[in-house]
């Protein structure tokens, strides 16, 4: 086997994500609420006008998040850094973590503070709940429907710009892998690149070039035709991409591959499909459904008496 299976194998944890980027990502959010922020023309009045109306005095409120849905929770370590881009009178408990399925009706955190302050952060702290737990249950709905075995789930870089590493994060949580989170951890050799390469002869050097420029990464190419595997197996592919394979096609190209590559099909897999592809030998299967095709978690604020 060229590579080692845990060359290929991540799941990002929350130690994992880079705070200081965290706390950016927050703090647009809050401005684009609080100010227009990416408008050009910015707004005269900015802060939360409809608070602002209240005329009762300030005194400590106490909310509760709570999953209206049975979901898989994902994002509550966000809520201090949402919680302080507002100021510091406001904290939070969590009751549940990350990765963890709650049942409807479930509190998922308690939240105590100024109310001007709860009530200012309470649409930017759902959205980024909301988004996550999303993606999270998808990617449980997913695992489950893939089934016990050898093939491991993948997610993709079809991610929301900016996002990224915090869905990946959400995919973790929900039991799937990540795949290569960006350009820089994998060379992955797609159909653009093997229309520029030409000959197959150049697909053997471009592999061979890869290797020596980046030992430490698995290099992956893509194929859409069985007559195009020798050619990939002679240049030392570490992973090949079957895409757009139907399940019939994958038995052939995995008894052809015969254990000298990993082998990962992709291309239109859906909820629906997933199944069919569980039991076929792959060691991987991935889709950007994952993410892209994730609804929203139903997660709710209820104010507290």
């Amino acid at each position: 086997m060229p590579a080692a299976l845990d060359r290929l194998l991540l799941r990002l944890t929350w130690d994992d994500l880079d705070l200081a980027y965290l706390r950016r990502l927050v703090e647009l959010a809050r401005d684009e609420d609080l100010a227009g922020l990416g408008l050009r023309q910015k707004p005269a009045r900015t802060g939360d006008q409809s608070t602002a109306t209240l005329m009762a005095p300030p005194r400590l409120g106490r909310a509760h998040l709570v999953a209206r849905t049975g979901l898989v929770a994902c994002g509550l370590p966000l809520l201090p850094l949402i919680l302080s881009a507002y100021g510091p009178r406001a904290a939070v408990q969590t009751l549940v973590r990350d990765g963890h399925r709650v049942a409807p009706g479930q509190i998922l955190a308690s939240l105590e503070g100024d109310p001007r302050t709860l009530l200012a952060a309470e649409r930017v702290a759902l959205n980024f709940l909301q988004r996550l737990s999303g993606v999270a249950t998808a990617a449980a709905a997913h695992v489950a429907a893939l089934g016990p075995g050898r093939t491991r789930l993948l997610d993709t870089r079809k991610t929301t710009p900016g996002y990224r590493m915090l869905e990946k994060y959400a995919v973790a949580c929900g039991g799937a892998w990540n795949h290569r989170l960006g350009l820089f951890d994998r060379v992955m050799l797609k159909d653009n690149h093997l229309a520029l390469l030409g000959a197959p002869g150049d697909l053997a050097a471009a592999v061979a070039r890869a290797k020596k420029a980046a030992p430490e990464l698995p290099v992956e190419v893509e194929i859409d035709r069985l007559d195009q595997l020798p050619a990939v197996l002679a240049a030392g592919a570490d992973v090949i991409l079957l895409d757009n394979f139907p399940p019939a096609r994958i038995k052939k190209a995995i008894t052809a591959i015969a254990g000298r590559a990993f082998t990962e099909a992709s291309g239109g897999i859906t909820l629906k499909t997933l199944p069919r592809y569980a039991g076929l030998g792959l060691d991987f299967v991935s889709t950007g459904a994952l993410v892209h095709h994730a609804p929203w978690a139903d997660i709710g604020l209820d104010w507290q008496p």
